[in-house]
C-alpha cells in the first residue's frame, strides 16, 4: 500500500505540470488571436486613411494650370485704324465713320463707314466699309489668347465662305498681314443691285481683325470691279493690322484715346465678321 502511495506521489508532479502548461496555454492562445484580430483590422481602416492623405496631398501640391500671358492688351481706336487717304479712296463720301457700341473696347470695337456717290440720272456707286476688331485673353480653362484668336478666326473664314445667298464665293490665303490671312469673295444680288463683296480676316498674336468692303453699282451705274475691290480691302486690312500693332507698342497711348479720325457712335454694333452688303 504504501509503495502504490509512492508511486503515485512521484508521478503527480507530472501530471500538475502537465495541467499548468496547458492552462497557460490557452490565454496565450486567445491573446495571440485578439492581437491578430485588432492587428489586421487596424492597417486596413489605417491604409485606406493613409491612401487618403496621400492623395490629398497630392492634390494639394499639384499646381494651378496656367497659359502664358496674352501679347495685346488693347485695341486702337477703332475709327482711327485705316489713314485718311485709305478712306478718301475707298468710301469718299465718309471719311468719319460710326463706331459700333461695345460694353468693352479693349477687347471689341468696330466702325464702318458708307459711301453714295450719285451721278443723277446715271446712278449712283455705293460702297460699305467695315473693321471689326476682336481680341483675345488667355484664360486657364480655355486657353492662351492666341490660341482662342486662331479658333475665332477659323470659324471666321468658315462662316465667310457659306453667307447665304453668296454666288462665285473664291478664297486665298494673304501673307504679310498679321500671322495668318484669309480673303474671301463672292456676288451677292439684291434688290438694289448686284454687290461684290471683299472679307479679308486676319490674326495678329491674339487679336482678329476683319474688314468688309462691298459695293455696287445702283440705279443703272455699272457694277464695280471686283478685282479693284480686292485689291483695296487688302490694303486696308493690311493697314488695319498695323494699326493693332502700333497700339501695343512700349509708349503707346491707350485704346480710345485721341489717335486717329473722329468718329460718331453708332447705335448698334455690327457682329465682328460681318459680311452682308448694306444699301
Amino acid at each position: 500500500m504504501q509503495q502504490r502511495a509512492q508511486r503515485a506521489d512521484q508521478y503527480a508532479p507530472r501530471r500538475r505540470s502537465r495541467v499548468l502548461l496547458g492552462a497557460a496555454a490557452v490565454p496565450v492562445l486567445l491573446l495571440a488571436a485578439a492581437c491578430s484580430s485588432g492587428s489586421d483590422g487596424g492597417d486596413s481602416d489605417g491604409g485606406d486613411d493613409a491612401k487618403k492623405a496621400s492623395e490629398s496631398a497630392a492634390a494639394s501640391a499639384s499646381p494651378s494650370p496656367t497659359v502664358q500671358a496674352a501679347a495685346y492688351r488693347q485695341l486702337p481706336e477703332v475709327c482711327g485704324v485705316l489713314p485718311k487717304k485709305t478712306l478718301e479712296d475707298l468710301v469718299p463720301e465718309d471719311t468719319k465713320g460710326k463706331e459700333g457700341s461695345s460694353g468693352d473696347p479693349t477687347t471689341r470695337a468696330s466702325c464702318s463707314w458708307s459711301s453714295l456717290d450719285n451721278n443723277g440720272v446715271d446712278g449712283s456707286q455705293f460702297r460699305w466699309l467695315n473693321v471689326s476688331l476682336l481680341r483675345f485673353e488667355s484664360d486657364a480653362t480655355r486657353g492662351a489668347g492666341d490660341e482662342l484668336a486662331q479658333e475665332y478666326y477659323e470659324k471666321q473664314v468658315t462662316d465667310t465662305k457659306a453667307v447665304d445667298g453668296a454666288k462665285n464665293v473664291k478664297s486665298e490665303a494673304l501673307s504679310g498681314t498679321g500671322q495668318t490671312a484669309t480673303a474671301v469673295r463672292y456676288d451677292l444680288k439684291k434688290s438694289e443691285g448686284d454687290f461684290k463683296q471683299q472679307t479679308v480676316i486676319a490674326r495678329v498674336e491674339n487679336v482678329v481683325v476683319t474688314l468688309d468692303y462691298n459695293g455696287a453699282g445702283l440705279a443703272g451705274e455699272k457694277t464695280p470691279d471686283a478685282d479693284e475691290l480686292l485689291k483695296d480691302a487688302k490694303a486696308a486690312a493690311k493697314a488695319a493690322v498695323e494699326s493693332v500693332t502700333k497700339a501695343n507698342e512700349e509708349g503707346s497711348p491707350p485704346s480710345g484715346s485721341a489717335s486717329g479720325a473722329p468718329s460718331e457712335k453708332s447705335s448698334s454694333s455690327p457682329s465682328a465678321g460681318a459680311s452682308v452688303a448694306k444699301s
